[in-house]
């Protein structure tokens, strides 16, 4: 992991509900809502207290929709701190295919895509999104320190980020997590191919990165967990 302690970018944070063995999907990737009222008020919180939210386009396709804040106390809050209803709602895809008729595209937000040159062309000229960060390394992939560093000077200083396992994976790689909230879901999927919060090549032991616990809520027969990353 290389370090970027010294990166001026936004406080990030990775909100996501997972089974008692670790999966954030079923084995087929489907849509899963499994967590409780508790754990949607929860995430809700955190997206309020988010100037923009950075998703995969993998999320987006089995949700087909932003996650809103609907929480009137929540909003008002928002709106006297001069914010908008709604954070920024950031899609990360590479190659930018995004099917325009989903949801998404016609609810109430702040559009952005994170993408690269091709993801961009894709969109050339047409509508749906207000900015298009265009952040690639020399090698086509996504740039993640230019992105952070470009969000932040935009104004963004929290960005939750809320999947998938893979987003997760190549931010933490390139140490661009700060905290991380684990709700913990009384039920088992299984499946050695299911998503988890963190996929992609995965660390060895020596590179795995450390995290300190913060916070440990009990309510009902879910477990909020709230941890650090520790930076050495």
């Amino acid at each position: 992991m290389t370090d970027k302690l010294n990166l001026k970018r936004p406080q990030t944070t990775v909100v996501l509900a997972m089974t008692a063995d670790g999966k954030i999907s079923d084995v087929g990737r489907h849509h899963a809502t499994f967590g409780t009222a508790v754990d949607k008020a929860h995430l809700e919180h955190q997206v309020a207290i988010s100037d923009a939210v950075l998703f995969g386009n993998s999320t987006l396709k089995s949700e087909k929709s932003a996650f809103l804040i609907k929480n009137n106390e929540l909003i008002t809050e928002r709106e006297a701190q001069n914010q908008p209803k709604q954070p920024i709602q950031i899609i990360c895809s590479g190659t930018g295919v995004i099917d325009p008729q989903w949801r998404f595209f016609q609810q109430p937000i702040s559009r952005w895509l994170l993408t690269t040159k091709q993801g961009a062309n894709t969109w050339n000229n047409q509508p749906g999104f207000e900015k298009i960060l265009v952040c690639e390394t020399p090698t086509g992939n996504i740039d993640f320190t230019q992105a952070l560093t470009e969000m932040a000077k935009a104004g963004i200083e929290k960005l939750g980020v809320l999947g998938g396992g893979k987003l997760v994976a190549s931010l933490i790689a390139e140490n661009l997590i700060d905290k991380l909230w684990l709700t913990v879901c009384p039920l088992i999927f299984g499946g050695e191919n299911a998503p988890t919060p963190v996929d992609g090549k995965g660390f060895s032991n020596k590179l795995a990165p450390r995290l300190k616990l913060l916070e440990t809520r009990i309510v009902g027969d879910e477990i909020f967990l709230h941890y650090k990353v520790e930076r050495n």
